[in-house]
């Protein structure tokens, strides 16, 4: 993924653009007044002040909690303004709905996803509508995740997850406590490394985190901070974090080269047909004919090793967290786990998914915390959103995720409280269809979403039939955002249980 220009909103720190838009023209960063007529019409926040918006008050390390605090007193549609960016989110279930509709819409590229930019290229997450390598690689990846292909990553998941367990073991043995984001990002950096592209980074077996962690916090880090500061000032406040995130991105860059390069040095029987990195190098478009370049290669690899781990090891520190609070739930839970799996050591593929509860926990758990707590959208055409507000061609809004599965018309009158039972099937039919969406929508969603649910899945399983987890009464949630949203110094005590009979 070469290149260390910063971006923001497509308009990139050296004053040339990436294009964006539905229509594929140069955009950069669209403010608020430039796609939305009637903006006037829209809510913002008290005591707007000139230069500084509603920037007053705000907290720059997290801005969604602080845009959930504004939804609330705002309503379904609202908007922030700071240093002249003006930005419209969208989370009533209505309008986000409206916003699904793939005919009308499409995926905006903006704000931290653009910022990405520099690392990710047009990697699946970070391409702009209009750059073919995104269909391109979709297609040549997308078997990649077929039933298939999960299947046969299943053992390499269990053997990370042995390592997890082997971890666990010694600390309850030494009666101390987990460090459960730590261990979580252990986890499914080894799992997606592993099944993905057959590295190993040996992160159980160092005491701090692999250094691919620390550069890849560094990059999410920093493409959140150009969001909350002044584009002509980004050079002289942010030089030195500037610098860093060269050195985070190249980092990134060399380990990633290093892994295509072992695997071009020694392919893998029956090349094209294992696992990711196969399919990057060996499959041509089964239409076109086409190949992934190696630029893109590299970026995809980063793609996944960064997405493909972050929001995954958020969401099972959630769940586990709220498993420990309610050792009600963490019994239903584990109670399936030993009628569904009984004695076997090591679960099959097929016994994952029918784990309904434990699954139901984990929505639930992102339901409260989707980890990737928003997602953009742009009209593809002239519009007007619920009737009441025009959108010009272009104009975009971003969907605030982590309030829409608040929204008391569809989650009733405590969506605040943990409750696995909104997600029984009765329920969920009931439910509007675009009432949850952790994975964001339409064409550009998750593609990797089966794999994260199989591998979060297995692992809760895992750990419930092994272990009773123990909140820290003296603990309360707080959230870190680096984009992606994990719990900040969340421990866990373990008791070891008796092998199930």
């Amino acid at each position: 993924m070469a290149g260390t220009t910063g971006t923001v909103g497509g308009a990139r720190a050296d004053g040339t653009k990436d294009t964006d838009g539905a229509d594929g023209t140069d955009k950069g960063f669209r403010s608020a007044e430039l796609g939305w007529p009637e903006l006037r019409r829209i809510p913002h926040p008290p005591h707007r002040l000139p230069l500084l918006g509603d920037a007053l008050g705000s907290h720059v390390r997290t801005p969604v909690q602080d845009s959930m605090k504004f939804a609330r007193q705002l309503g379904p549609v609202f908007r922030r303004k700071a240093f002249g960016k003006e930005i419209v989110f969208v989370w009533g279930a209505e309008p986000v709905a409206e916003l699904a509709d793939e005919s009308r819409f499409a995926k905006h590229v903006g704000l931290g996803v653009a910022n990405l930019r520099p690392v990710a290229g047009d990697g699946l997450f970070t391409a702009y509508n209009h750059e073919p390598n995104w269909q391109l690689a979709h297609d040549v990846l997308a078997p990649g995740f077929s039933r298939e292909a999960m299947a046969g990553y299943h053992p390499l998941m269990l053997d990370v997850a042995e390592r997890l367990t082997a971890h666990w073991d010694e600390r309850e043995s030494a009666g101390a406590r987990v460090d459960v984001p730590g261990d979580m990002t252990k986890l499914t950096l080894e799992t997606i490394a592993r099944t993905g592209f057959g590295h190993d980074f040996g992160s159980f077996e160092r005491s701090r985190p692999h250094p691919f962690v620390t550069a890849m916090v560094g990059t999410l880090s920093f493409a959140q901070r150009r969001n909350a500061v002044p584009t002509p000032l980004t050079p002289l406040i942010l030089r030195g974090a500037a610098r860093r995130n060269a050195d985070d991105i190249a980092y990134l860059n060399r380990i990633v080269d290093e892994v295509i390069a072992s695997r071009r040095a020694a392919p893998r029987e029956g090349g094209g047909s294992g696992d990711l990195l196969d399919r990057m190098l060996d499959t041509a478009h089964p239409v076109t004919g086409e190949r992934l370049s190696p630029e893109n290669i590299r970026r995809q690899v980063i793609t996944f090793l960064v997405a493909g781990h972050e929001t995954t090891s958020g969401a099972l520190s959630f769940a586990l967290h709220y498993l420990a609070l309610h050792p009600e739930v963490a019994a239903r839970a584990r109670a399936e786990v030993d009628q569904v799996w009984g004695d076997t050591p090591r679960p099959a593929y097929d016994q994952v998914a029918k784990l309904r509860y434990v699954r139901r926990v984990l929505d639930e758990s992102l339901r409260l915390w989707p980890t990737a707590p928003a997602f953009a959208r742009e009209a593809r055409q002239d519009t007007t959103l619920s009737g009441v507000h025009p959108m010009n061609q272009g104009a975009w809004a971003l969907v605030l995720t982590i309030m829409l599965h608040r929204d008391r018309s569809v989650w009733g009158d405590d969506p605040e409280s943990f409750d696995p039972e909104r997600f029984t099937p009765a329920a969920v039919r009931s439910r509007p269809a675009h009432a949850f969406k952790p994975w964001g929508t339409g064409a550009r969603a998750c593609i990797g979403r089966q794999f994260a649910l199989h591998e979060a899945t297995l692992v809760l399983g895992l750990l419930l039939r092994r272990y009773d987890l123990t909140a820290d009464p003296a603990y309360r949630l707080r959230v870190t955002e680096r984009l992606t949203l994990m719990p900040a110094g969340l421990t866990l005590g373990l008791g070891r249980r008796a092998p199930s009979s």
